[in-house]
Parts: C-alpha cells; structure tokens; sequence
C-alpha cells in the first residue's frame, strides 16, 4: 500500500507549537502582511528576523508527540510507500524519527540565500545579518515558504499522489492551497481518502471517511489498526 500523508499545524499544536493563524487571523500576534511576506522582509527584514528567531528558539522547548511517533512507526513498516507532506516548519516528525519527510512550506531551521538561493541548516538567529555559507553574501532570510511564493517540490507531492492508494490529512484546515485540494487530487486517480482531524475541516466532505479527536490520540489509534 502506498500512503501519503499531509499533515498541518493540528499535529504539532498538541507538542505547544502554536497554530501559526489566529482565531482573529493574526499571525501569533502580527498580521501576515508583517511577517509572511516577500515584501515585508523587504520592507522590515528586523523585525521578520525577530519573528522568526523567537520562533526557532522557542521549537527547543518542545517534543514531538504520540501522533508524531506513531508515523514514524508507520514509516518503518512501509519504507518507501509512505510520503509525509507538512506545512508544518519545525522539525518534529525528523526527531520522532521520520525520514521520508517533505516540508511544502519550508523549515524554520534552515536559512535561504537571496544571493545564490542556496538553502543551508541553521538553528542561529538570523537578526544580526550572518553571511552565506556558501556565497559570504549577508543576503540570508528564513527559509519559509510566504504567501505570494510557490511551496517547494510540487511537482513531487502530485506524482506521489498520483500513485498513491490512500491518501491521509491530518492536523489540517482545509483552507490553505494548494494543500486543500490534494484530498481532490488524490480522490481523482483512485486513491481513498482519510481525514484525521481535531474538528470537521472546511474540506471534511470531501472525504471518504473522518475521524475526529486529538491527533495525538486519533492517529496512533489508526496507525494502529492499518498495521494490525
């Protein structure tokens, strides 16, 4: 069986990563215009750095969870049939032990270069301008997929959905695309389709089947039983 799994700020939120859009549609206190922009880096690069950088020092104050642990678990059943999308950007599903991991929005601990768009690792703040790694140029921005840009390996993710026999969302809105519509993408070569979320999402009928709880509760208990 090949599974993809898309996975969003619901399953991370149970670990205490706060859900990056408010009920009021902040962003942890900003407006998006602010802080998930290209043109508001251009406009006031401190003060996205600031953002961000509290952002990555707060991610080593949180675990990864049983929902976390229990795909990591899939994982070393299905090997390469199993393909975890996240439009999550920490780094929880790596330390739970996940390795076919693809992050569409970027990853807060990884630096990109506006120079040469080289993406480095980094867990240092980026506020006091460092330079490249690569190049030397002091033209390094968070590593963040903003509204406005295209989300990284699409061409990946819609061939992997293309083969895939059942396709899984968990943790997810249903209003953000284009990850809100690979339920359909999935839905229309076959694949059955699985919703795991907290609440019904925007996107809830479009599935085969829902199952709503606690992700660190919901997802062990389905992993379990594909397994079993």
């Amino acid at each position: 069986m090949r599974v993809v799994v898309l996975t969003g700020a619901g399953i991370s939120a149970e670990s205490g990563v706060p859900t990056f859009r408010d009920a009021d549609g902040l962003w942890e206190g900003h407006r998006v215009e602010d802080v998930a922009t290209p043109e508001a880096f251009d406009l006031q690069p401190g003060m996205v750095h600031a953002f961000y950088d509290a952002r990555r020092a707060a991610l080593a104050e949180v675990d990864p969870n049983p929902a976390h642990a229990a795909l990591a678990r899939l994982e070393q059943t299905l090997g390469d049939d199993l393909l975890v999308v996240t439009q999550n950007i920490d780094d929880l599903h790596e330390r739970s032990g996940s390795q076919r991991v693809l992050h569409m929005h970027g990853e807060l601990l990884s630096a990109l270069c506006r120079g040469c768009r080289s993406r480095s690792p980094w867990a240092d703040p980026l506020a006091d301008l460092p330079p490249c790694p690569r190049c030397g140029v002091t033209e390094l921005r968070p590593d963040v997929v903003w509204f406005g840009e295209i989300p990284y390996e699409m061409d990946r993710i819609y061939g992997a959905l293309e083969r895939c026999d059942l396709f899984v969302s968990i943790g997810t809105s249903g209003a953000v695309y284009p990850a809100a519509g690979f339920v359909q993408a999935a839905a229309s070569y076959g694949a059955r389709t699985l919703e795991l979320n907290l609440l019904p999402s925007e996107g809830s009928h479009l599935f085969d089947e829902t199952r709503h709880g606690p992700a660190s509760r919901v997802v062990p208990d389905w992993v379990d039983a594909l397994l079993g």
